[in-house]
């Protein structure tokens, strides 16, 4: 079965570093978004008070402070899953339950349309 895996990272040298290490490892069709945490989005409220509680995208680009960058990409089933997320982890530091290191989930997909390697053509 195809697995999604999303990563969440809030140290955006990291995310060089698990960009490089999902290219090594012949990852394609990833996504990268630009993101931030409520938690991150409460402190930085604390600090101006012109801050809404769910701010608009203009009010999250004014500010590096807590942006992150959030990776997904969907797999199948014959991807070496586990040795992705070892990977994946020592390019985060070695320990995602240490500080500020992030978040990767996976979830099972039940269904794919158009998942195939960059290099396949049409029908290929």
């Amino acid at each position: 079965m195809p697995n999604l895996v999303v990563v969440i990272m809030p140290n955006l040298d990291r995310c060089q570093d698990v960009l490089q290490t999902w290219d090594r490892l012949g990852v394609t069709g990833i996504t990268i978004l630009e993101s931030a945490g409520l938690h991150g989005l409460k402190q930085v409220r604390g600090r101006r008070d012109d801050m809404p509680l769910i701010p608009s995208l203009r009010h999250l680009l004014e500010t590096e402070e807590y942006h992150h960058r959030t990776a997904f990409v969907v797999l199948g089933d014959d991807f070496d899953l586990p040795g992705l997320l070892r990977a994946t982890q020592e390019a985060v530091g070695g320990d995602f339950n240490a500080p500020d290191s992030g978040i990767l989930f996976v979830l099972p997909v039940a269904q794919v349309m158009g998942l195939r390697p960059h290099w396949k053509g049409p029908g290929g």
